[in-house]
């Protein structure tokens, strides 16, 4: 990587006048990655600063979420890189199995085919193909955001390296009996036609029905309840508590199950609640996870009642019905019978969707491939219990204990053909072998792979070190693991934080794949509601892009950023930022064109004005808070913070200051213009993480340097002048007052007033050029009649406002207002000294009292000077 060392001669010393982000963002992007700044190069002896990007669906393109989570990891990279690390953000796309697959299928559709019309092997050739031409957008969107990151590692989870590394530990885990074969009642959806893990349903309150069905004749008859009646045509048994008197007789009977010709046993066990509804359930092995551990305990039969469609597969006058169809069908002929004791419709219950397609899930046996997780659940809670990795916010541990303390194993096949298919042969006598990347494959006759992929999950947990070449122990590898970051939402906390905890530990010899999990909250829209297409307000960042730039949508989004949090977000918001880009523009143009300059040494603090040494210490303060919150991930508060002091105190207050002295010239002038150049310099700096394209521009342009990319983060030099910092102050205080004034006596900003100012005494006598000039205050001149007098810090400023306003009626608004201010402070201090009121009030309200007694306060004693103020006679 190029030093940025060597002093340039800009090629334009000359800015435009007007920022316009479309000419600038695409050419400096790729200038940026045409100079390698991005890249990272394990030989390097700088240390080491490793993420990932969280890689997005190869389906995806960019949404406001990615905008916001790259902005966060691309201003800790960057900061990163200009600390001197050797950095690397690590980029790549997921496969995406079940996504990808039924985009493809979705296209098929089109031309009238299945996949079952290819046949597998053609099918996977054309996802390959379509990811070839149309998959992967999102890394142009990127660009276009400005991401920072290593274009040259790129990864795939179906790469040839990342394939071998899924191979590799499959094997391990197999070996180590932490993987293995077994049927489990597991979630199917029967539009994907996959199995589906806990975390990929989605769960909502859907209007149903509650049917209660009375099972046998007279005594040995009990009555269960259900909301899925196409199901009892798979019972297998009745349980009650064994502590259920009201059933004692009926345990160990056998009783008729209705529309069957089959008698399925009374059973007790504990894991009835006998308070709830009849107290008595029906057993369904084969379609319930509750029911399944029941009939395990039981030794009971496990009867399938649907295909993979959820289509009826008993024979019988159901057969060949939809779930939905049989559940109507199956209530009307128990109805018949007389068999329905009540019914409750609609009946609002939670009922578990796919995620992806928003079909109703169902619960189904179904012999899986599953990962053993106690042990390396076990691993990745106390990695975080012992402090080996740090969740922050802190308080956001509680839900990932919550998880991983209490995970069930993984069923990690899906039943479709995008996707690392299972290393695992069956023989022609019942062997099975499972298969390395460095064995070979059995071959012969009668030996098939199994069909099922694996759970994107699967290869997307091993993205921290497979990205670097594992399974081989590379350059890469020593240099770059583990990450010492995971910047994602809480969102996927479960999904895949988790996965990775647990495969890093495990594979990377005990060594968790990262130091530290910051976990963000969702973008939602300015009035906190998640966005949706259906909604109406999901927002294409892109838009938001092309009208006001990559920087301003970047501000937003790192302004609204506290840990953990939920993000609101408007356009106006966004305006909001488009404007600090402008300001940073035009105020950092006027002060290069008055002189600021980064040439020569900073003059010694004896040598500079109150004013210069003034922001030199707020600038070391602002250095100093920056480091602190980047360190705490508060993104919102550095990019307050930042936006404060480049807006306020430096572009409106010492650029202010500085045209008197710039107007006047001489040493002083190219003092100040080296110590506005310095702080010019180093503000950038300290925006270009959040606002890399603007800040690239003028920071280019002010020191005819290489790039702001490899630039040194500023550094807090100590300098501290408190002396001077009290005397702006002041000298801020006099301006903001006075200020006031003339806006409450209706004055224009431009209008000039003739003044006398009596500094005398104050540290502010030397400051009397930039308040008038700030003020717009002519000398008194003859004739000053002094119509107004204000006692400010100490000074005096008497204003001739002869001509100006109309005393009388003046006198008359302020003493009305001062009339106001009195009653409110009198009705404030009566309720704050009224005990009883004191004692019932919340908290929020007794501090809602106070600040308008404060506020009162400070008007009476504005409103009086102003009065005084006032010409009498």
């Amino acid at each position: 990587m190029t030093e940025n060392t060597q002093q340039q001669p800009a090629s334009n010393p000359e800015l435009p006048t007007q920022y316009v982000p479309a000419e600038v963002e695409g050419k400096l992007y790729e200038r940026w990655v045409d100079r390698g700044y991005f890249e990272a190069d394990e030989k390097s002896e700088k240390p080491p600063f490793t993420v990932v990007i969280p890689p997005p669906n190869v389906t995806g393109s960019l949404h406001l979420g990615h905008a916001f989570e790259h902005t966060l990891i691309d201003a800790v990279t960057r900061r990163k890189r200009m600390q001197g690390y050797e950095t690397l953000w690590q980029p790549g796309m997921d496969h995406a199995g079940i996504a990808t697959q039924n985009v493809v299928e979705r296209e098929l559709g089109k031309e009238g085919k299945s996949r079952h019309d290819l046949g597998r092997e053609a099918f996977v050739e054309r996802v390959w193909k379509w990811k070839a031409e149309s998959g992967g957008q999102i890394s142009g969107q990127m660009r276009r955001l400005g991401d920072g990151v290593a274009w040259s590692r790129e990864r795939f989870t179906m790469d040839e390296g990342l394939s071998k590394a899924v191979q590799t530990i499959f094997k391990k885990l197999y070996d180590d009996e932490l993987i293995y074969r077994a049927e489990r009642i597991i979630n199917w959806c029967p539009r994907c036609l996959t199995a589906i893990s806990d975390i990929e349903v989605e769960y909502q309150d859907d209007d149903g029905e509650l049917v209660s069905l009375k099972y046998g004749e007279g005594e040995d008859s009990v009555v269960v309840a259900t909301t899925r009646a196409e199901t009892m045509l798979g019972d297998t048994a009745v349980a009650v508590h064994p502590d259920d008197e009201r059933y004692a007789h009926l345990v160990g009977k056998r009783i008729k199950l209705p529309l069957t010709d089959r008698t399925i046993p009374v059973v007790a066990d504990t894991h009835v609640d006998p308070e709830f509804g009849t107290g008595a359930v029906k057993v369904t092995p084969a379609h319930d996870p509750n029911d399944f551990e029941i009939g395990r305990r039981h030794d009971l039969p496990n009867i399938t009642v649907m295909d993979e469609r959820a289509v009826i597969t008993v024979p019988g006058p159901f057969q060949g019905l939809d779930r939905m169809e049989a559940r109507s069908a199956i209530v009307a002929a128990l109805r018949a019978e007389g068999r329905i004791v009540a019914e409750k419709r609609p009946y609002t219950h939670s009922v578990g969707h796919c995620s992806r397609c928003k079909t109703t899930i169902e619960p189904r046996l179904s012999l899986q491939w599953w990962v053993k997780v106690g042990p390396l659940a076990k691993a990745a809670g106390d990695a975080v219990r012992d402090g080996e990795v740090a969740i922050h916010p802190k308080e956001m541990e509680s839900r990932y204990f919550g998880w991983v303390d209490n995970l069930h194993d993984w069923c990690i096949s899906r039943q479709l053909w995008w996707g690392h298919r299972i290393p695992v042969w069956y023989g022609p006598n019942g062997e099975t072998v499972c298969v390395g990347p460095d064995d070979e494959a059995p071959t012969g006759e009668g030996w098939t792979q199994d069909t099922d992929v694996l759970d994107t999950w699967f290869s997307s947990g091993l993205w921290p070190f497979s990205t670097l070449g594992w399974p081989e122990q590379t350059p890469s590898v020593e240099k770059f693991y583990p990450n010492s970051i995971m910047i994602t939402g809480y969102d996927i906390l479960f999904f895949w934080v988790a996965r990775m905890m647990m495969f890093g530990l495990y594979a990377m010899d005990g060594t968790p794949p990262f130091h530290t999990i910051v976990l963000h909250g969702m973008v939602r829209d300015q009035f906190g509601k998640k966005m949706s297409k259906s909604f109406g307000n999901a927002v294409n960042p892109l838009d938001w892009m092309d009208k006001y730039g990559s920087d301003a949508v970047r501000f937003t989004l790192a302004r609204g950023a506290n840990p953990g949090i939920d993000v609101p977000i408007g356009e106006d918001w966004v305006q909001g930022s488009r404007n600090f880009a402008n300001k940073v523009w035009n105020a950092t143009r006027f002060a290069m064109m008055n002189g600021a300059t980064v040439e020569g040494p900073l003059p010694d603090a004896a040598e500079l004005s109150a004013t210069d040494r003034w922001i030199l210490s707020r600038l070391n303060a602002v250095v100093a808070e920056v480091d602190a919150y980047y360190e705490d991930y508060q993104f919102a508060k550095l990019s307050d913070a930042l936006f404060h002091f480049a807006w306020d105190e430096v572009f409106d207050w010492y650029v202010e200051l500085s045209k008197t002295t710039f107007i006047e010239g001489g040493e002083a002038a190219k003092v100040s213009g080296r110590v506005l150049g310095e702080v010019l310099d180093l503000t950038l700096r300290l925006l270009h993480p959040i606002i890399p394209f603007v800040t690239e521009t003028l920071w280019t342009t002010l020191t005819g340097k290489e790039s702001v990319v490899v630039a040194d983060w500023p550094a807090d030099s100590g300098f501290r002048d408190t002396a001077a910092e009290r005397e702006i102050g002041h000298l801020q205080q006099v301006i903001t007052e006075v200020r006031r004034f003339r806006s409450d006596q209706g004055l224009q900003p431009g209008q000039k007033v003739p003044a006398r100012l009596d500094l005398t005494g104050t540290p502010l006598a030397s400051h009397e050029a930039a308040i008038r000039q700030l003020l717009r205050l002519q000398p008194e001149g003859e004739g000053f009649h002094a119509t107004a007098t204000l006692p400010v810090e100490g000074a005096t400023v008497a204003l001739d406002l002869s001509g100006t306003i109309d005393v009388e009626a003046e006198r008359k608004r302020l003493t009305k207002d001062l009339g106001a201010a009195e009653k409110e402070k009198a009705q404030a201090t009566a309720k704050l000294g009224n005990e009883a009121f004191l004692a019932k009030a919340p908290d929020n309200v007794v501090e809602k009292i106070r600040g308008r007694l404060t506020k009162a306060e400070a008007d009476i004693e504005r409103l009086t000077a102003q009065l005084a103020g006032l010409p009498q006679g």
